[in-house]
């Protein structure tokens, strides 16, 4: 005996599909699109067939295009040697174009408003004919060392504009606020025609300073009625500050951060006069509505006048490149120590010969020198 379900399933097989008029028809459907064009997929096998050359890639910085810009910058963060020597090879074609923008290093504790200010700073910057570059650092993480990289959504009117150009980057464990090779993308940004250059650090604290080996001038945000949380770095970075600006002057804060910017003007007289013979100032600003931005570029092109006429400005960068030339030669000459053969055995030994009490830590440091 046949179920109910049975007798259905039959009279269905018995159906003519075929028939128009039969309800049980099957009209005959569209094919599936590909999940990925054909001509993307295409292009796409082309393009990874062709590798950019480094005279091509610079070329093509030279010329502007932003895609050759991004992959040189890909190329000098690298650290598989084959990248870095292709990453030398445009460098070196490119430097004589290097060196004709206004370099600023931006910095403050995390939650000043950096980012926002960056967006309004440059705004204006692009309303007076100017092309700009920012390098975000982003923080790492010690653990997963990995970095979000979304300073480009906090900047949403610098990511559209044809004349901005916004690279995060990871600090990935580098000190100073910087990324370990901020200084190259600088110049690969500089090259690229773009004249002003803002780089933006991680916002951590005293560490901050070492951007200041790397820009014209800096700029430190600051908050108003933060009271303690920012006296320790105030000695390490106000020091070194060009101009600091209280941000977020707006609203109920407004009378505050006038009262603030009083009082750290009246601090940074208490420090000696900087070799530049500018005497830094204190402004308020608020990133939100655009207020003080336009005092702020006024200050700067004051301050790389005044830096111009004395011989500062020129001085500075010659120590910065010294500078510069200094730290890489230690950092390649550590990599060197480390990676000589039986060099991993030899430490483990030290190590294990300080853990029992048997030698002495520079004992074992000349041991390993020799």
């Amino acid at each position: 005996m046949k179920t109910p379900n049975e007798d259905i399933g039959k009279k269905k097989e018995d159906a003519d599909v075929t028939n128009p008029k039969s309800a049980l028809s099957v009209n005959p459907g569209v094919a599936d699109a590909p999940a990925i064009s054909p001509y993307i997929r295409d292009q796409r096998k082309t393009l990874s067939r062709k590798e950019i050359s480094a005279e091509e890639l610079a070329a093509g910085i030279l010329s502007g295009n932003r895609t050759h810009l991004s992959k040189a910058i890909t190329l000098v963060e690298s650290n598989l040697e084959a990248h870095n020597d292709k990453a030398q090879a445009i460098l070196e074609l490119v430097m004589p174009k290097v060196g004709n923008s206004i370099r600023i290093g931006i910095t403050g504790v995390p939650g000043v408003g950096k980012s926002t200010f960056i967006e309004s700073f440059g705004s204006y910057l692009l309303e007076q004919n100017h092309k700009l570059a920012v390098l975000a650092i982003d923080p790492s993480s010690q653990r997963t060392k990995g970095s979000i990289l979304g300073d480009k959504t906090r900047m949403e009117i610098l990511s559209k504009s044809e004349n901005a150009f916004i690279r995060p980057s990871p600090s990935s464990g580098s000190l100073g606020g910087v990324a370990r090779k901020t200084r190259e993308s600088m110049y690969l940004c500089e090259a690229a025609g773009f004249d002003t250059i803002i780089i933006e650090t991680v916002g951590v604290g005293q560490s901050e300073t070492q951007v200041h080996s790397m820009v014209d001038f800096f700029l430190l945000l600051m908050l108003a009625g933060a009271g303690d949380e920012l006296q320790g770095i105030k000695r390490g970075i106000m020091e070194m500050a060009d101009l600091i600006a209280i941000n977020k002057a707006d609203g109920q804060n407004e009378p505050f951060a006038k009262r603030a910017r009083v009082e750290y003007e009246s601090a940074l007289h208490l420090f000696p006069a900087p070799e530049s013979k500018w005497t830094p100032r204190a402004t308020t600003c608020s990133g939100i509505g655009g207020k003080g931005i336009d005092e702020i570029w006024k200050l700067v092109l004051d301050y790389i006048s005044t830096t111009k006429t004395n011989g500062y400005y020129a001085k500075n960068r010659e120590t910065q490149t010294r500078m510069w030339f200094e730290e890489t030669l230690r950092e390649v000459v550590l990599e060197q120590f480390f990676m000589r053969p039986g060099k991993k055995e030899a430490i483990l030994e030290s190590e294990t010969k300080l853990m029992s009490g048997q030698s002495t830590l520079l004992k074992e440091i000349k041991r390993l020198m020799d």
